[in-house]
């Protein structure tokens, strides 16, 4: 009468199997896990980019108004030429209005008030522009530790390999992640496809932007700038400052 007891072979070679399909798909998942936290970093840092530095470049451009001045400044601070520039910023009420709801202003006239304003968006600009090198430092940071893993990741788990340490333990075991019985070629069609890609450079997704230079190494070139926007600006626009109430630029 025939046992119906399980091979030997066939229990270990199940047993290794799995523990090798464990082992690989495991590891993978690690870092499928950490490419889409990566990911979703770098979706939140661009809000810096996108909702700060967007608005304290945007009152500088209203500010300075003039597109000579602004192309000035930007020159001047290192600054992407056409970083969050476009010429109806400086012309349209409506984003003057949003960009600078909620502002106070110090100083005894008007004019003064609005260099105060210009060299404290200034200040702000710096010092969000700093937060998001910092971002992309640890962004580059958790991008070489993923290509890292996935160095590793190929060092131990080299498809063809283990395919062929599979079809060694015999074509008479049919279970597990992995089938033994691959035909030549096929192995290395399965590792092309299920290829983890190294992860992208940062700038591949973010722009790299310089930190702007201390305002006491540029300070006389930028009352220059503002300087000579407040003359070319028309008396309504100086208008917009002639309340004095305390200082709260948010």
């Amino acid at each position: 009468m025939r046992s119906n007891r399980p091979n030997i072979q066939d229990v270990l070679a199940y047993e290794i199997k799995k523990e090798i399909a464990e082992r690989y798909f495991g590891f993978r998942k690690l870092i499928e896990t950490d490419k889409l936290n990566f990911q979703e970093k770098t979706r939140q840092y661009s809000f810096i980019l996108e909702k700060r530095i967007s608005f304290d470049l945007i009152r500088i451009y209203i500010l300075l108004g003039d597109e000579g001045l602004i192309h000035e400044f930007l020159s001047l601070t290192n600054l992407p030429a056409d970083l969050f520039y476009d010429p109806y910023l400086t012309k349209s009420a409506t984003i003057r209005a949003r960009v600078f709801e909620g502002i106070s202003l110090h100083g005894f006239t008007r004019k003064r008030r609005l260099k105060n304003l210009f060299f404290a968006c200034y200040d702000r600009l710096a010092v969000h522009i700093e937060q998001y090198r910092d971002k992309l430092k640890e962004l580059s940071e958790d991008r070489e530790n993923i290509n890292e893993e996935i160095e590793l990741f190929y060092q131990k788990n080299d498809i063809s390999s283990i395919v062929g340490f599979l079809k060694a333990l015999g074509d008479h075991s049919k279970t597990g992640h992995m089938e033994g019985g691959m035909e030549p070629g096929m192995a290395q069609g399965l590792a092309q496809k299920m290829r983890i890609e190294n992860q992208l450079p940062v700038d591949h997704y973010l722009p790299t932007i310089l930190s702007l230079p201390a305002r006491k190494q540029i300070d006389k070139d930028l009352r220059q700038l503002i300087s000579q926007a407040i003359d070319r600006h028309q008396p309504e626009f100086i208008e917009l400052f002639s309340r004095r109430d305390g200082w709260a630029l948010r």
